[in-house]
């Protein structure tokens, strides 16, 4: 599960005073986490306020399109009614893990993180969270079903508000199968196959997750249905080898997913709602043999539930950081399903502003440009050059290093 947060503003100083300077004493040793990954679930979790741009930055803006002869500046700035959520653009933070939450729990640091990339009307959608301790896939990946964790998402969560906007423990890895990571054999156990009468257990999870994201104060939730995570073994034909009623057809493979999405409609509403997914990804080997027909069912099924957006990531995308040729693209389910459309997958600057523009997406969510520029909405706007990313530092424990020590423009914090 990843949560959503739309901004609305904090003061940040001491906060990052008390990260930055006070550093020494409160900084773990990094260690890069990037080990297998077990076949299991989160969800993600966003968050958004009605906000708009301020008058300085709308005159940034303007000074902008005039001074550059960039094509149709504007498309990814114009206003966007997201149900009931008034956007001032359309540049998302999509879910990044990034190993910061020792022990499952959000730290000040996390704070500080999600505050640098606030602005306001924007949306911000946070990393992949386990809805229970059995969902526990990556090590210090935050979680959202004890006490204090809900504790401390709520800090992020006001700080981005006022702003404007498993590892095993004994048990097997729960799946859709048990197949292992044929790339990373010898690292961790192999996954058992989920037992027909558990999966309404972890349909339940889903739900009281939900739950708890709307006492954390998130403004809504987005399932978390990409990248191999538990939901994308079930729909994927070449991973999903079941033969019950969640697997073979693409009706049965879609199942679980479409099951999850019921309950978390149910207990917060389609409003609150949006899905992430992935079908033409084979990221963690979680393949499918016709990926478009996979996506398109599930956008018409989408729209069934009424939810308020979906999430997809592009047919070109790949985790080496360079786009794939592809025959395929998202247009068609984009054109099938009928709420807010999000992109992501090797966008840049001008790339997201023309698909706004050709209305092959409504928003466009940007990962690594966003992780390495807390102020890409401003970058953007003032065609500003980008901070180079470190991927050496995407997965280490350290609280400030390639996490919240990325600079800003001047006059941007």
């Amino acid at each position: 599960m990843s949560l959503v947060m739309h901004q609305n503003a904090i003061k940040l100083k001491e906060l990052e005073n008390s990260m930055q300077g006070n550093n020494k004493g409160y900084r773990k040793q990094a260690i890069n986490t990037r080990q297998w990954v077990p076949r299991h679930k989160c969800t993600n979790i966003f968050r958004a306020h009605d906000c708009s741009w301020n008058v300085q930055d709308e005159s940034l803006l303007a000074m902008n399109a005039m001074s550059k002869p960039f094509h149709n500046l504007f498309h990814t700035y114009k206003k966007r009614r997201m149900g009931n959520f008034n956007l001032s653009h359309r540049i998302v933070l999509p879910p990044l893990f990034r190993a910061r939450s020792y022990n499952g729990v959000p730290q000040p640091h996390t704070v500080l993180y999600y505050s640098q990339r606030a602005t306001k009307g924007g949306l911000l959608i946070a990393e992949a969270t386990a809805i229970s301790p059995t969902s526990q896939n990556h090590l210090n990946a935050p979680s959202i079903w004890s006490r204090e964790q809900i504790e401390a998402w709520k800090l992020v969560v006001d700080a981005v508000h006022d702003k404007g906007d498993f590892n095993p423990t004994g048990q097997a890895p729960i799946s859709s199968t048990n197949k292992p990571l044929t790339t990373n054999k010898g690292h961790g156990m192999e996954p058992r196959p989920l037992k027909t009468d558990e999966i309404s257990h972890i349909v339940n999870d889903f739900r009281i997750a939900a739950r708890n994201a709307m006492e954390a104060g998130f403004d809504g939730v987005e399932i978390h249905g990409a990248h191999g995570f538990l939901i994308d073994q079930f729909l994927k034909d070449q991973v999903n080898v079941r033969t019950d009623k969640y697997g073979g057809s693409l009706e049965n493979r879609c199942r679980f997913a479409l099951e999850v999405v019921g309950v978390v409609v149910e207990e917060i509403g389609a409003d609150r709602v949006g899905i992430r997914l992935s079908p033409f990804s084979d990221y963690n080997e979680c393949i499918d043999s016709n990926p478009q027909a996979l996506g398109l069912y599930m956008a018409k099924s989408l729209n069934q539930h009424g939810v308020l957006y979906c999430h997809m990531v592009e047919p070109r995308w790949d985790i080496s950081g360079e786009n794939k040729e592809s025959p395929y693209t998202l247009a068609p389910m984009k054109k099938a399903f009928r709420g807010t459309f999000i992109v992501a997958g090797g966008y840049d600057r001008e790339e997201g502003n023309k698909v706004v523009a050709e209305n092959k997406a409504d928003l466009v969510a940007y990962g690594r440009l966003f992780l390495a520029n807390p102020d890409l909405p401003k970058r953007f706007a003032v065609d500003a050059p980008l901070n180079k990313y470190n991927r050496d530092t995407f997965y280490t424990f350290d609280p400030v290093v390639g996490y919240t020590d990325y600079p800003f423009l001047e006059g941007s914090a």
